[in-house]
Formats: structure tokens, C-alpha cells, sequence
């Protein structure tokens, strides 16, 4: 009895309140409950100790792995060395924009503005009016020229005139001298002989002198007249130099009043249009506001000097806009600039400075447009895509070119 006391005393442990009373077995309860569900739930990671020989064959559906992948790498290899020898036949670049004719339209003559008879970004075709000037001022200067070349026309033809009657003037001349000297010879044998006075002489010597020297004179005027005529009084009023010259001021003035109607050089759009104002006076020469053809419109890219080793003028060209996605233009190139863009700027680069520093130059290159019914329109300053067909690959790398026996491609100048 003593012994079973003391196994009884031995395996009981549990710990006893203050009270001297046994606690409750429920807290027990409450942490074996949460385990035991735990272990009978399946583990998500495929614990192998869990699931038994389930987590064997893994391993072995993975063996066939990288021996795939170990001889997918040389026909990888071969693949993208292939697409880069053959690949680089197309040029691509985005520095491109739309450009096109823009004209400032400005008048020729000088005057206050009558008529606008456009509106802005309206389209015009070739010939439309655009404004009118006040014609009052040439149109009176028109009549004051046209009535110079009618007082111009008159004279020639009364110089014309004064002409055949100082002809007839001199023959009556000429008559009166061979009279006078027939008188003055009759008188000179009579005085010879004491058969007239001295004085009839005189008076016959004075009327032959006054003779001569007015046909003299009548030559002169009659030599004048001709200077006036243009030395041919024969020849039509029309072919006069004085005659020409009231001609060319009349139509100056007919071309001055034309101009004060302004019309448009060529099919396009006016813009800027609200600048110009009915009553505004413009000189000569000054920019009313500007029209852009519709017609005349083309591609200015701006490659770098490394792209354009296998471009040419004629190659095929396919252009994207930036505001018309899915679209396409196909184009061709028309030039290419014989310097680059920096060459032309008012401060070129010193190339020759201790801290010069190398920099890629952009080559302008202008490519033409074909224009299809359809099409969006394009506008002046529209950010493109060029891509060119060169057909030249790329080809064999420089250090591998000698070993294949081929060449590497040459550049090609536009």
C-alpha cells in the first residue's frame, strides 16, 4: 500500500493552486486541440515527411532540364548571329520633321488696306484674293500717265509735221537764193557798165546774203527736228524712245494698281491672318501673314553621320507620324546635304582649340513625300519617323570578314 501511494504521489505533478486545490485540465485542452488540427492538414510545401514517397519523382521530371537548355544555346547563338549579319539593312531615325513651302505674303505697293477677305488657317487655292489696298491713288496716277503718253503721242506727231513744212521752207529757200542771185548778177553787168546806180547793187548783193543765210538757218531747225524724230522722221510714232518711255510709266502705273489686289501664289492655308486689319497702312514690301502649300510638302531628317554610310539619293523611304499612329507615307530620298547642319551656324565649332572634344554631326537629308488621296494631312513641324531601306545587311564583323573572304560594305556618298 505504501508503494502504491508513492507511484501514485510520484506521477502525479501537476501543480496545485495556493488554495491547496488541483487546477483545470481546459488550457491543456485548448493548445493540444490547435495542434493535432495542424498535423492532420496537408502540408503546403510538400513536406517529405508528410506526404511520404509522394515528392520522389520531382527530382526526376527535372533531369531532362538542362540538358534542353544546354543545346538550345547554340541554336540560339546561330539564330541571333544570323539576324544580326543580315539584320541593319534599315535606317532608322526620328530627328525628322514635316516642312513644306511657306511663303510671307506681302504687298508690292504701298497703301492702306480696303478689303481681308480671308479668315485664319482658311485654305486658298492659287489665285484667290487675299486683300485688297486702296486703289484711288493709282487709278488717278494710271489716267495721269495714260494722259502723258496721248501728250507724248502729239508732240512726235507735230514734230513730225514741223518736219515736212521746214523741208518745204528750205525748197523755198533754195528757190529765193537762186533768184537772188540771178538779180545780183543782172545788176553787177549793168553797174559794169554805168547802166544802174550803186545802190541797186548793194541792195541786190544784201538780198542774195539774206537769202543764204536763211537757208542755213532752216537746215539747222530742220536738223533739229530730226534729232527729235530719233533721226529717222519716218519711222512710226510707237518706236520713239520718248514714245517708249510715256509707254513703260502708263504701265507701271497699270501694274501698280493690279497690285493692290493681292492674291495667293500658290494652293495652301493662310495663317496669322488676324495681324491684317481693314484701314492698317502697309509699306511697301511688308509681310501681311504667311500661307503654307498643301501641295508642296516634304520630309527634313537629320541622320547622324555613322547612319548614313549606306544611304542614297532614290532610296525607298517609309514615314510615321507622331500625331497619326498606324498610319504610312512612303517617300524617296530626294538629297542629301553636301555639309553638315553645324557648318552653316554663325558660330561654327573651333575645332582646332586645345579642349576640342568629339561630337557626332547630323547630315540633312530632304525626302519627298507621295501625297495619296486619303491620307491625313500633314502639317509643317509634325515629328516623324524615316526609316530607309538601304539594302545593304550589316554583314560579317570587321575581324571576321578577312577570314570569310568578304569585304566589308562600303561607304556610300549621296
Amino acid at each position: 500500500m505504501k508503494g502504491v501511494r508513492k507511484m501514485a504521489s510520484a506521477s502525479d505533478t501537476r501543480p496545485t493552486d495556493t488554495d491547496g486545490k488541483a487546477p483545470s485540465s481546459q488550457p491543456v485542452a485548448d493548445k493540444v486541440l490547435p495542434m493535432a488540427r495542424r498535423a492532420a492538414e496537408p502540408s503546403p510545401m510538400g513536406d517529405p515527411a508528410a506526404s511520404g514517397t509522394q515528392s520522389e519523382p520531382a527530382p526526376r521530371e527535372r533531369k531532362w532540364l538542362r540538358p534542353l537548355l544546354f543545346a538550345l544555346l547554340p541554336v540560339a547563338l546561330v539564330i541571333g548571329g544570323y539576324i544580326y549579319v543580315t539584320g541593319g539593312a534599315i535606317m532608322t531615325t526620328d530627328n525628322a520633321y514635316v516642312q513644306a513651302d511657306v511663303v510671307g505674303v506681302s504687298n508690292d505697293v504701298a497703301g492702306i488696306v480696303s478689303q481681308v477677305l480671308v479668315r485664319d488657317n482658311q485654305k486658298v487655292a492659287k489665285g484667290d484674293v487675299l486683300f485688297r489696298i486702296d486703289d484711288e491713288p493709282f487709278r488717278l496716277a494710271l489716267d495721269r500717265a495714260e494722259a502723258q503718253l496721248g501728250n507724248t503721242r502729239n508732240d512726235l506727231l507735230a514734230l513730225g509735221t514741223s518736219y515736212k513744212s521746214m523741208q518745204a521752207q528750205i525748197e523755198q529757200a533754195k528757190a529765193d537764193i537762186a533768184l537772188n542771185t540771178l538779180t545780183f548778177e543782172r545788176q553787177q553787168k549793168l553797174a559794169l557798165n554805168n547802166f544802174t546806180a550803186q545802190a541797186q547793187l548793194d541792195i541786190a548783193r544784201n538780198a542774195l546774203q539774206s537769202a543764204q543765210q536763211k537757208l542755213a538757218s532752216l537746215e539747222a531747225q530742220l536738223a533739229g527736228i530730226a534729232a527729235n524724230l530719233n533721226g529717222d522722221p519716218n519711222a512710226p510714232v510707237e518706236s520713239h524712245p520718248r514714245y517708249k518711255d510715256a509707254l513703260a510709266a502708263r504701265d507701271e502705273a497699270a501694274r501698280q494698281l493690279a497690285h493692290t489686289v493681292v492674291r495667293a501664289p500658290f494652293d495652301g492655308i493662310v495663317t496669322n491672318v488676324p495681324s491684317l486689319q481693314p484701314g492698317q497702312y502697309l509699306a511697301s514690301a511688308t509681310t501681311a501673314f504667311n500661307i503654307v502649300s498643301t501641295e508642296h510638302v516634304w520630309i527634313q531628317a537629320s541622320p547622324k553621320e555613322t547612319e548614313l554610310t549606306s544611304v542614297a539619293p532614290g532610296q525607298k523611304v517609309v514615314v510615321t507620324v507622331d500625331t497619326y499612329p498606324g498610319e504610312e507615307w512612303n517617300g524617296t530620298i530626294e538629297s542629301i546635304s553636301p555639309a553638315s547642319a553645324s557648318s552653316f551656324s554663325l558660330l561654327p565649332a573651333q575645332n582646332t582649340s586645345g579642349n576640342w572634344v568629339k561630337v557626332v554631326q547630323r547630315i540633312p537629308m530632304r525626302v519627298r513625300v507621295d501625297q495619296r488621296s486619303g491620307k491625313p494631312p500633314l502639317r509643317v513641324g509634325m515629328s516623324v519617323e524615316v526609316s530607309v531601306d538601304t539594302g545593304h545587311p550589316r554583314g560579317l564583323p570587321t575581324f571576321l570578314s578577312g577570314w570569310f573572304g568578304s569585304q566589308p560594305a562600303q561607304a556610300r556618298g549621296g
